[in-house]
């Protein structure tokens, strides 16, 4: 997500680095080449040249402060901006004051809106509403087979008629049987079509008027870029739309839906979808896909998932662990296997400050199964006290699975590395400090 553009702007900035202060000229070189990545990313012309010449217009007469360089301050006008583009600030679910809350899932085809219907559901349960699943495309063969598919995967009940042309009566009908089963929340799964016509649109304005969803949500597919913008213009023009959803982010997107669909529209982006999973979907927070488009990476986000995967009863252990520095390697193993539960290591590694960079690392699998091969090889005084692990033990432990002495010493190593790094981040955590504001330049004031 968002490589190449990160890429082209790390290379500006590597540029700028050499640079004494901020000037004129320098600011315009800057300036021009952030335009330029902007322009290759699809973002719309006018919007990117209204973008630039904000931050032109900023950066220009900026004192730089002493304790951070030229660089620095350009990335944080750049952030500030992105941030403003983006939409400021995340915009959550609407739900209606009397249940049910209805919302209805609009797009074209193949854009995703099926799979999105399904993730939201799971989301919904995770939040620990009841989620209910209306399959309201008549017309695409198998349609609602796929929505009952996934709907039994998540374990939400789903409203199906097969053979029925009848999309009012149906979506009426499949209210009523939610209304009896006490779910808090429907969600109406809408035909699409390959391009938006008067005819969906027709339909689309219909069912919005006849059930006045709280939320009528276009799923937008993030690889088509700008024709992603032009989509939700032609269905904002007919149908009530109130917020967008970005799939297939995880693909080859290059970010000019999400960074021109607010400046075009200015209706929010509410979700992006980062897999085929159903837990693959991620509110929509414009801070963070701004720090992750300037490669400064994600670690909220990432810690988030981490959470997702314990347990409060694991976290408060640990934690406790942490405050007296009696992180083992146990505990070293049971993070690797929750690591491994979150997803796509590389997306997870995009999500760390520093390592945005490192799309192309070949990450082999089995690394994971010689860790664990490792410390299992351990005894459980070994694992509870590293400290006694010299050379001879070191010997035993590479024999006893299967790898080198070097890859022992290595593992040990990371084992150090990863216990600082995880005490700094209970630090942070305990002051209630974002872990950005480490960085002079995203203290609050």
């Amino acid at each position: 997500m968002f490589e190449a553009i990160t890429e082209r702007l790390t290379e500006t900035f590597r540029a700028l680095s050499g640079k004494a202060r901020l000037t004129e000229a320098n600011i315009a070189d800057a300036v021009k080449e952030v335009r330029r990545a902007l322009l290759e990313a699809d973002v719309n012309y006018k919007i990117a040249k209204d973008f630039t010449d904000r931050v032109k217009e900023i950066a220009i007469g900026q004192e730089v402060i002493r304790s951070v360089t030229p660089t620095q301050l350009f990335v944080k006008i750049l952030y500030d901006e992105l941030v403003r583009l983006l939409g400021e600030k995340q915009e959550p679910l609407r739900f209606a004051p009397i249940p049910p809350t209805i919302y209805m899932i609009v797009g074209l085809n193949g854009a995703g809106k099926t799979t999105f219907s399904a993730k939201l559901a799971l989301h919904l349960k995770s939040q620990g509403k009841a989620p209910f699943l209306i399959a309201a495309d008549v017309y695409r063969p198998a349609a609602a087979e796929q929505l009952a598919v996934l709907a039994e995967k998540v374990e939400v009940p789903i409203y199906r008629e097969d053979g029925t042309t009848d999309v009012e009566g149906l979506i009426r009908r499949g209210i009523e049987a939610a209304k009896k089963q006490a779910r808090e929340v429907i969600i109406i799964d809408t035909a699409g079509r390959q391009t938006p016509d008067a005819d969906l649109m027709a339909e689309l304005a219909r069912i919005a008027k006849a059930f006045q969803p709280t939320e009528v949500l276009l799923v937008l597919d993030a690889m088509t870029g700008q024709d992603a913008v032009t989509t939700s213009q032609a269905f904002t023009q007919t149908v009530p739309v109130t917020g967008f959803i970005l799939s297939k982010l995880d693909g080859d997107a290059r970010g000019g839906a999400a960074l021109s669909l607010r400046a075009a529209t200015g209706l929010p982006i509410k979700f992006i979808g980062t897999g085929e999973k159903p837990e693959d979907l991620s509110p929509f927070y414009p801070d963070r896909i701004a720090s992750r488009i300037l490669g400064m990476g994600d670690i909220i986000s990432f810690v988030e998932k981490a959470q997702a995967q314990f347990d409060a009863e694991q976290a408060a252990k640990l934690q406790k662990k942490l405050e007296k520095n009696k992180f083992d390697l146990e505990d070293m193993l049971s993070q690797l296997r929750t690591i491994r539960k979150m997803g796509n290591i590389k997306d997870l590694l995009a999500m760390i400050p520093g390592f945005a960079q490192m799309k192309d690392m070949d990450i082999d699998e089995k690394t994971f199964k010689h860790i664990e091969a490792i410390i299992l090889s351990m005894t459980p005084e070994e694992r509870r006290n590293p400290v006694i692990i010299n050379g001879s033990r070191r010997r035993r432990i590479a024999m006893g699975s299967g790898t080198s002495v070097q890859q022992v010493n290595q593992l040990l190593r990371e084992f150090e590395q990863m216990k600082k790094l995880l005490r700094s981040f209970q630090k942070l955590q305990s002051q209630g400090r974002d872990p950005r504001q480490a960085h002079p330049l995203f203290r609050k004031k």
